[in-house]
C-alpha cells in the first residue's frame, strides 16, 4: 500500500529563483550604499561642522537629514542581512528581517516626505515597501501560524482574567499592576489629562487667582505630558512598594518627581531655549531661600518636590486601583486595537509638537524655512499660534546651548 509523500516543512522548502534574484539585487545595492556612506562619512561630517559654525545653529532640516542618513545606513545593513538570508534559504529569518525593514522603510519614507515633499522621489521607496510587505506575509506560513496561536492563547488568558476580575493585575509578587504597554500607555494618557486639570486649577487659585491660562503641553488635545511621563515613572518605581510605609512612598515619589521635573526643564531650555516654569526666588515659609530651588537653578523646588511626593502617595494608594478599573472598561476584545490606534495618534501628536517647537525656535532665531516640513509649520503653526497654544512658555534662543557666541 503506497502512501503519499509528506510535504516538506516550510523552512526546508527552497526559496524561489525570482526571490533569490531580488535578494542578490538587495545585497549588491546595499553594499554599494554602505561603501558610499563609508567614503562620504568624513567629508559630510566636516561639511556639517562647517555649516554649523557658519549658521550658529542646527536647523530641523539638518537634523532630519542626519536622521535620514542614519536610517539609510541601518536599512542598508538590514538589506545586506536580508540578501544573505535569502541566498541561504532561511525563510523564518527572512520574514523577521522583512518586518524590521518595513519599520525602517516607513521611517525613511516619512523623512523623505518631510525633506523633499510628495513626488516622484517616493516611488522607489514605496515600491520597496510593497515588496517587503508581500515577502513578510508569504515567505514563512509557519511563523504566521505561530503568531495566531500566541494571539489566541493571549485572548484566552485575558478572558480568564476578566472572569476572575484580575485583568491588568500583576501576577505573583511583581507588584500591584502589570507593567505592560497597555496599562502604562493608559496611565500616561489619563495622567496627562489629570495633570493638566491640576495645573490649570492651581494657576487659577494660587498663582493668578481668577485668571485662566492654558497649560497644555502638546500641540493637540488636553494633555500635559510631563505629568503623564511622571505618572509612568511613579508607577514603575512604586509598583512593588504599594504596600510599603507611607513615608518611604512619599520620599521616593518626591525624589523621582523632582529630578524628573528638573531634567525636563533642563532639556527644554538647552534644546529649545524654552522656559515653561521657573521657581527661582522661592522661599521656605517666607523665612529663607529654598535650597532645592537654588541647587537646581529654579527647575524644581522643595514645595513641588513635596507635591510630587504627595501625588505619588495618593497615586499608588488610591488612584492606581481606580485607574485600573477605568481602563478595563475598554472592551477586552478591542483593547489592543484601540490602544494601538490611540498610541499612534499620540505619537504623531508628540512628534508634531517637538517639530513645531523646533520651527518656532528657528523663527525666533531669524532662520528662514528651508524644507517642506519647515514651510508647513511656518504656515499652519506660526509664532502667534504657538504663543497662544503654549501660554506659559517663552522661547529665548540665547538661553539654549545651540547658539554660539
Amino acid at each position: 500500500m503506497s502512501t503519499a509523500p509528506k510535504p516538506a516543512p516550510a523552512e526546508s522548502r527552497k526559496i524561489s529563483v525570482l526571490l533569490k534574484v531580488y535578494g542578490v539585487y538587495c545585497l549588491v545595492t546595499a553594499l554599494a550604499v554602505l561603501a558610499l556612506v563609508a567614503l562620504l562619512a568624513v567629508p559630510l561630517a566636516q561639511y556639517g561642522a562647517q555649516l554649523f559654525r557658519e549658521s550658529n545653529d542646527v536647523t530641523l532640516t539638518m537634523s532630519l537629514t542626519v536622521i535620514q542618513l542614519v536610517t539609510m545606513t541601518v536599512a542598508a545593513l538590514g538589506y545586506v542581512a536580508f540578501g544573505v538570508l535569502v541566498l541561504r534559504n532561511r525563510r523564518r529569518h527572512v520574514a523577521q528581517i522583512a518586518y524590521a525593514l518595513l519599520g525602517v522603510g516607513i521611517v525613511n519614507l516619512v523623512l523623505e516626505i518631510m525633506l523633499n515633499g510628495f513626488g516622484d522621489n517616493l516611488i522607489y521607496d514605496g515600491a520597496r515597501l510593497l515588496v517587503l510587505l508581500v515577502i513578510s506575509a508569504t515567505i514563512d506560513p509557519t511563523l504566521i501560524t505561530e503568531r495566531r496561536i500566541q494571539r489566541r492563547l493571549r485572548e484566552m488568558e485575558t478572558a480568564e482574567d476578566v472572569r476572575a476580575g484580575t485583568l491588568g493585575r500583576a501576577k505573583g509578587d511583581r507588584g500591584f499592576i502589570e507593567l505592560d504597554f497597555f496599562n502604562l500607555f493608559w496611565v500616561f494618557v489619563v495622567c496627562c489629562v489629570l495633570g493638566l486639570v491640576i495645573e490649570v486649577i492651581y494657576h487659577m487659585v494660587v498663582v493668578d487667582p481668577g485668571v485662566y491660562q492654558d497649560r497644555a503641553g502638546m500641540l493637540y488635545g488636553p494633555f500635559s505630558p510631563i505629568y503623564g511621563f511622571g505618572a509612568v515613572l511613579m508607577t514603575v518605581a512604586l509598583n512593588r512598594f504599594y504596600k510599603a510605609n507611607p513615608v518611604i512612598i512619599f520620599l521616593v515619589s518626591a525624589v523621582i518627581g523632582g529630578l524628573f521635573e528638573a531634567a525636563v526643564s533642563w532639556f527644554m531650555q538647552v534644546g529649545f531655549g524654552a522656559v515653561a516654569w521657573d521657581y527661582s526666588g522661592s522661599t521656605i515659609f517666607g523665612l529663607f531661600p529654598d535650597p532645592i530651588a537654588i541647587l537646581f537653578g529654579g527647575r524644581t523646588s522643595t514645595l513641588f518636590m513635596c507635591m510630587w511626593g504627595a501625588l505619588g502617595f495618593v497615586w499608588i494608594k488610591l488612584c492606581l486601583p481606580w485607574l485600573l478599573k477605568l481602563i478595563n472598561l475598554i472592551p477586552w476584545k478591542a483593547r489592543y486595537s484601540v490602544t494601538t490606534l490611540c498610541a499612534l495618534l499620540m505619537l504623531v501628536n508628540g512628534v508634531m509638537t517637538l517639530q513645531a517647537l523646533e520651527c518656532w525656535y528657528q523663527r525666533e532665531s531669524g532662520l528662514a524655512p528651508s524644507s517642506p516640513v519647515e514651510e508647513f509649520y511656518a504656515e499652519h503653526y506660526d509664532n502667534a499660534y504657538m504663543q497662544n497654544r503654549f501660554q506659559s512658555m517663552t522661547i529665548t534662543p540665547e538661553d539654549s546651548a545651540r547658539v554660539q557666541g
